[in-house]
């Protein structure tokens, strides 16, 4: 049986992998004339990265059903990847839309969430409390 951490980081991580894939078609058809080459590859860094923290969501969701009491940091680390989705893709869609560059001093703390959860994710793994 799931738990509830584990069932939000498992559908969150669904939606915003399902997202990136429709992002990624978007640019692709419907602003590849609209933006700049630039903006367009500001963008796919937007996707991928979003894809890949996706991914490492799931993860985190799968490593919490191995035990009956999880480790917080797998808590924390499924958050912080939530977060830096939010915050450095988030910012990268906004400034390929926009061009308003100071958007992009957003996208630093997206990819230090991200290092937190990677971070989280090994301590977890080295079992240091």
């Amino acid at each position: 049986m799931l738990n509830e951490m584990t069932r939000i980081f498992l559908a969150i991580a669904s939606s915003l992998g399902g997202l990136s894939v429709a992002l990624g078609a978007f640019a692709s058809h419907a602003l590849k004339e609209k933006l700049t080459e630039r903006a367009l590859e500001i963008w796919k860094t937007g996707t991928q990265y979003q894809m890949y923290h996706a991914l490492a969501l799931i993860l985190v969701a799968l490593l919490l059903t191995r035990t009956e009491n999880p480790d917080p940091l797998l808590n924390t680390s499924g958050i912080a990847f939530i977060i830096g989705i939010a915050l450095f893709s988030g910012s990268l869609y906004t400034l390929s839309l926009t061009g308003i560059k100071w958007l992009g001093a957003i996208a630093p703390l997206g990819g230090l969430a991200f290092i937190i959860g990677w971070g989280c994710l090994a301590i977890s793994a080295l079992g240091f409390e």
